[in-house]
């Protein structure tokens, strides 16, 4: 278990971390109403929401529960953020899409859905990330196989993101533009809002077997 904030820096820490997930959340939903490509993962999930009829934001919170569970031979360590990171983002993702309409019509708007969703994901990664409470269960995934294999973390993720993305394919997940946009500009774009929403003060954090 990863150290945790001590209480009166951990409530402004979890209320970045809510923050940012919803708005990772919200982000994945205007990419989904543009229909112009999805993120490698999700065109993995929306390929198996597709063929199940599970809502794609239930299909965002078992495969991150099912990841978790791949965790255990990897000893990854498991934050509140990993957790809360499992489950908001999918809840969020359905219930944006229960307001939103269902598809965009208009070319321009779709692409500014799309371009608008990829930037709102970034900074919603850059708060969640920053309030350093623990690791998605996805990133945990790649962190923990280059440990365990000496791999680098680069060929790690790669592989794992074309695998997740010819299948969710093959299930007939989205992949357009928006997949090409998201691929080459989210890292960009979370290096640059996390330096500016990052916490980088942890003197105050302690370990979970303290007392306090």
């Amino acid at each position: 278990m990863l150290p945790i904030p001590r209480p009166p820096e951990l409530w402004p820490r979890l209320g970045r971390l809510m923050f940012g997930l919803v708005l990772f959340g919200f982000g994945l939903a205007l990419m989904l109403i543009a229909d112009l490509g999805l993120s490698p993962w999700d065109v993995f999930h929306q390929g198996i929401s597709l063929r199940t009829g599970i809502p794609i934001g239930t299909v965002v919170i078992i495969t991150g529960l099912v990841l978790l569970i791949a965790w255990i031979p990897l000893k990854e360590k498991i934050g509140i953020g990993t957790i809360a990171n499992a489950i908001v983002i999918g809840l969020t993702l359905d219930a944006a899409l229960y307001f939103l309409p269902e598809r965009i019509d208009l070319l321009a708007a779709r692409w500014v859905a799309m371009l608008g969703g990829v930037l709102i994901v970034a900074i919603g990664s850059g708060y969640y990330i920053g309030a350093g409470l623990g690791p998605g269960p996805r990133d945990g995934l790649m962190t923990g196989i280059t440990r365990l294999t000496g791999l680098p973390l680069g060929l790690v993720r790669g592989v794992l993101e074309i695998g997740v993305l010819i299948i969710g394919w093959a299930l007939g997940g989205t992949i357009g533009v928006g997949t090409i946009v998201f691929a080459f500009g989210i890292g960009p774009l979370v290096q640059y809002f996390l330096k500016r929403l990052q916490v980088v003060d942890r003197s105050s954090w302690i370990k979970p077997s303290d007392p306090e």
